[in-house]
């Protein structure tokens, strides 16, 4: 810890803002790929009763200001629950539905609604000081859902808890194109005029669908979805999010809500929304942070890879100039044209992660000699202590090995070590290929390390 009296005038604050640059360099690109897209999210009645709630729908409301089209569904769980506690009435359920009688509507009809006037009220806030200062946003809230019966499940009556049927998402874009913010609650009508009870994550998921979101989002109460020592899953494609929910048991609600977001978000995913994205309500700012940042702060469900390992193309260059030009610089890796690149383009492998080229290499073939260099090997510094070298260097030797190669060597001048532990050995520079040799810069003065392939 650096002592007050040692800093130098402005030391604090110069840290502070360049914090704040980078940040915002970094969250600029997420600002101007967000603008006019649609994003359903999704928050529980425990958020509205929350302290931070607040913050939540100021943060929602910059959203709206950045140029996201925003659909609110709320949920209304524990102030159901009050209110029929207040009125003696005891709860049931089964398969994690609330079994809704008739009689008893009028009452949930009333929490319900309690909870979208609050939500209304907390948008139309304009508040000095605050994200919401001098805002003009105009929350849109209606009949958009359709609803059917849930119907007798093994032998037990749902009566008026339902499904939806039917999202009327022409009224929604409708109101979305007018930057309305469309709120919606977690009550659907029959076209008799029934009224019915839905799951707000079944309402916010097949909205999603309907609309053909661009994002869906669910802010949980619990601490996101998490393996089995505890550590957050930052990302899950639709295969790995399935085995979760196969080796993961029910045993608390804690498990139960993780495992109905997830088969929610599974199902998004299924309908066409390319990324759901889970989130904790318990992290303050979490959904700017999940959206604004590269890695996020939750878990990613997507029906697509959000990482992808693969060959190079030339739309490539810019990212991998952009990667290794700092390497370069240092001297840890060999000064390369563009030209040179665009030339050895197809000999390259990358790993982009939302866009962004975050890791590369280069195989370099010389067959007389049965041996491949493996060369340009760069990790993004963010993502130096995650495998990414490692998945890119065993790429690269299953390359060598489809050539039938029987050795592949790399040059380097600072990362021995890491080639060391991977099983390579420190060789002469005239064990090379010969054409390697004649290229061979011995002002630079690399070491050279080899690795027989079984």
């Amino acid at each position: 810890m650096v002592d007050n009296k040692t800093k130098k005038p402005g030391e604090t604050r110069s840290n502070s803002n360049k914090e704040h640059v980078d940040w915002f360099r970094q969250s600029a690109p997420y600002i101007h790929s967000h603008r006019g897209k649609t994003f359903v999210i999704l928050f529980g009645g425990e958020a509205v009763e929350h302290d931070g709630f607040a913050h939540l729908i100021h943060d929602i409301a910059l959203l709206n200001s950045l140029g996201v089209r925003i659909v609110l569904v709320h949920g209304a769980r524990s102030q159901i629950e009050k209110q029929l506690h207040t009125l003696g009435i005891s709860s049931k359920f089964a398969d994690g539905l609330r079994i809704t009688l008739n009689e008893n509507m009028p009452a949930i009809e009333q929490a319900v609604g309690q909870v979208r006037l609050r939500i209304e009220a907390q948008l139309s806030m304009g508040l000095p000081n605050t994200p919401m200062a001098d805002a003009s946003i105009r929350v849109i809230s209606g009949n958009f859902i359709t609803a059917r019966p849930h119907g007798i499940h093994h032998g037990t009556d749902f009566c008026q808890t339902g499904n939806v049927r039917n999202v009327d998402a022409n009224t929604i874009k409708q109101q979305l194109a007018n930057n309305n913010v469309t709120l919606i609650s977690p009550i659907g009508y029959s076209p008799t005029g029934e009224v019915f009870n839905l799951r707000a994550e079944d309402i916010a998921t097949e909205t999603a669908i309907a609309l053909n979101a661009d994002k869906l989002i669910f802010v949980m109460e619990n601490n996101g979805v998490t393996d089995k020592t505890g550590g957050l899953l930052q990302q899950l494609d639709l295969p790995h999010a399935e085995n979760w929910q196969k080796n993961h048991g029910t045993n608390t609600d804690t498990d139960l809500d993780t495992q109905t977001h997830l088969s929610n978000a599974a199902h998004a995913c299924r309908g066409g929304v390319q990324r759901v994205h889970l989130i904790s309500r318990q992290i303050d700012g979490a959904l700017l942070l999940e959206l604004y940042t590269r890695d996020g702060v939750g878990t990613l469900v997507t029906a697509d890879n959000y990482e992808d390992l693969r060959t190079a193309s030339i739309d490539d260059i810019g990212g991998i100039l952009e990667l290794i030009s700092p390497l370069e610089k240092s001297g840890v890796l060999v000064k390369r044209s563009r030209e040179q690149l665009e030339l050895d383009m197809n000999n390259f492998t990358v790993i982009e992660r939302d866009g962004m080229i975050i890791a590369c290499a280069a195989i370099f073939t010389f067959p007389k000699e049965e041996s491949a260099e493996l060369a340009c090997l760069a990790v993004h510094q963010d993502y130096q202590t995650q495998g990414r070298g490692d998945d890119l260097m065993q790429h690269i030797e299953w390359q060598a090995r489809k050539k039938h190669l029987k050795k592949i060597f790399t040059l380097t001048t600072q990362t021995m070590h890491w080639f060391v532990e991977r099983g390579f050995i420190e060789c002469n520079a005239e064990e090379l290929p010969i054409e390697k040799q004649s290229l061979y810069n011995y002002q630079r003065n690399s070491k050279v390390f080899c690795k027989q392939l079984n």
